[in-house]
């Protein structure tokens, strides 16, 4: 079968592999679509300290498909069931799992190699990362379950109530799914960014208002034009960081209203930090809160957000391309063309 190998940062070679049998535990699956993310472009520029333990490796991490083989003792699916998985599984054993932080598993089983015809699911992701799909949710639609389930997970931190003024801060493929189920909760949602294409999104994604950063220069400039669409010019009940660069962190920070609360959510390069006002952090009385990561239950949230279609999926792609297509759908995200691709074997 065909599959996407990396080799290396800025080495990626679609080849020809062996399929995957499945073991004990474990399913394979015929993958119906692919999607690419951040996360992928960040790992083919630079690779990832975790995501590939050795090289070369499968790459990809967001797909759906259907099942074509079972291993022994699978009774939770069944060939030709459609289905998703999410790309990791906490142990449930290590502190961080016993006290309920199991996005910050010590032990985070990964699963790469999604951008390929084929993939076989671990035991444990299987157990309990794993999920059917109804026949009226596309392929398609269900592949970035990943990343939804992260910001779910955002979500669940963030405190956004009904009649919150919520400001995000990068109309990416995160920042879309942060308008859209902030919307969900009763929000009213300001977008920021300097890309005319992903305010436009973000408009038709529900925003009320969109700020347009492009020839705003420092981060104060920034920030004062993010407050000024707010009521009474007084900022966000709740902002949302959703790119991943110390100076839109600080950004995000200097938006909010007294007392306000901060989602620092894009992941920054190794080395990174950022500054805060530490005047304005004690009488305003901030709240700064770091999210990485998800766990099942943020997963089977998102889940049920794509096969209801509270949450569709399909909002998020711009295009379906086929799986060779790989290398030149990264390098249009990076320039900016598009945000997510699907990409079908």
């Amino acid at each position: 079968m065909r599959a996407w190998m990396f080799h290396g940062p800025g080495d990626l070679r679609l080849e020809d592999v062996e399929p995957g049998r499945p073991g004990p535990g474990e399913v394979a699956v015929e993958i119906k679509a692919a999607a690419t993310c951040g996360t992928d472009l960040k790992s083919y520029r630079r690779g990832h300290p975790t995501l590939f333990p050795s090289l070369p490796a499968r790459f990809g991490h967001e797909f759906a498909g259907v099942v074509t083989e079972v291993g022994e003792g699978v009774t939770k699916f069944a060939p030709g069931e459609r289905v998703v998985a999410a790309n990791t599984c906490p142990c449930g054993s290590c502190w961080a799992c016993t006290i309920g932080r199991e996005s910050l598993c010590e032990n985070l089983q990964y699963l790469n190699g999604a951008f390929a015809e084929q993939i076989v699911i671990p035991k444990a992701i299987v157990e309990r990362n794993t999920y059917t799909i109804p026949d009226t949710l596309a392929f398609e639609a269900a592949a970035p379950l990943e990343p939804l389930s992260t910001v779910v997970h955002g979500m669940a931190e963030s405190g956004i109530a009904l009649g919150d003024t919520v400001v995000v801060n990068g109309a990416g493929p995160i920042g879309q799914m942060y308008i859209r189920l902030a919307q969900l909760r009763g929000a009213s949602v300001i977008a920021a960014d300097f890309s005319p294409g992903r305010l436009a999104q973000a408009a038709e994604a529900g925003a009320v208002a969109t700020v347009d950063l492009a020839g705003l220069e420092t981060v104060a400039d920034k920030a004062s034009a993010i407050r000024a669409a707010t009521p009474h010019g007084r900022g966000a009940d709740v902002a949302v960081e959703a790119v991943g660069l110390p100076e839109v962190w600080e950004q995000t920070v200097k938006c909010l209203r007294p007392g306000g609360t901060a989602v620092l959510f894009g992941g920054p390069k190794a080395g990174s930090t950022f500054s805060v006002d530490a005047v304005a952090m004690h009488y305003l009385e901030y709240k700064l809160v770091g999210v990485y990561h998800h766990a099942p239950r943020y997963v089977q949230i998102a889940v049920k957000l794509l096969s209801t279609g509270q949450f569709d999926g399909m909002t998020l792609c711009s295009e379906v391309r086929g799986l060779e297509a790989l290398i030149d759908s990264l390098e249009d995200m990076s320039r900016g063309v598009g945000s997510k691709y699907i990409l079908r074997p």
